[in-house]
């Protein structure tokens, strides 16, 4: 990390994320444990670890100097994750990324080792903000018996303001990602963005069977929502950092 905050090096990309959910649930520690690489921390606060179920739209992916293409550079993405701290740096670990483009499923998990899986997508407006549909379609993702499925109606509602080190500041303003490859490598995507601006969130979950298809535990309890309209991002490239 530069003293300037940025991440060491040119960034190499950027992307566009939009009408994003941040649904958080306490999880069984001992469950996590179990399922995350032995190398990393899981992180607590106030000795809750937390799983994030993050829908949102994916727009305007791009490398530096080059044009989106039109196909590949936007599309749905729903993502699993907790958080976790490797040699002192805090992260995002990802248990599942669905996205509804094949091109970007392959990339992802061929060029960035992240469990990237194929669904059937999509994104509605409804009277009162959006309903969100995901059906997990990649065997390789439905792990215990249960198939990957999100049904979600969600908007957003007056803006809020967090504060550096409570828990929407600790769970949201997260700059990189941890993955572990089948050869043991440790790698850390690096990215950079403006603070998120979050909004109070209503949510309704019909169905969200994401958690179980992959063995991960949550609590029994009312999530905690917020909604962010809209944030643009810039992507350093994949280190190994072991």
């Amino acid at each position: 990390m530069s003293e300037s905050g940025l991440p060491d090096g040119p960034w190499i990309g950027s992307q566009k994320w939009r009408k994003l959910l941040f649904a958080h649930y306490p999880a069984d520690f001992n469950n996590l444990r179990g399922l995350i690489p032995s190398e990393f921390e899981i992180d607590r606060f106030d000795g809750d670890a937390w799983v994030g179920f993050v829908p949102f739209v994916m727009q305007g992916v791009r490398f530096r100097g080059l044009p989106s293409v039109p196909y590949v550079s936007s599309f749905l993405e729903l993502n699993l994750r907790t958080y976790v701290t490797y040699r002192g740096h805090p992260g995002v670990y990802f248990f599942s990324l669905d996205a509804n483009r094949s091109l970007a499923v392959w990339a992802a998990r061929t060029f960035f080792h992240l469990p990237y899986f194929r669904a059937s997508m999509s994104l509605h407006p409804e009277t009162h903000g959006l309903r969100y549909i995901s059906d997990r379609t990649d065997r390789r993702g439905n792990l215990y018996g249960e198939r990957g499925r999100f049904d979600c109606s969600y908007h957003g509602k007056q803006p809020i303001e967090t504060c550096q080190g409570d828990l929407i500041d600790w769970l949201t303003e997260r700059y990189c990602f941890f993955t572990r490859t089948n050869d043991g490598r440790i790698l850390r995507g690096d990215i950079h963005h403006a603070k998120w601006p979050l909004q109070a969130c209503e949510a309704e979950f019909r169905v969200n069977t994401l958690a179980p298809s992959l063995g991960v535990t949550v609590r029994d309890a009312s999530p905690l929502l917020h909604y962010s309209e809209h944030l643009d991002v810039r992507v350093w490239p994949i280190q190994c950092v072991n």
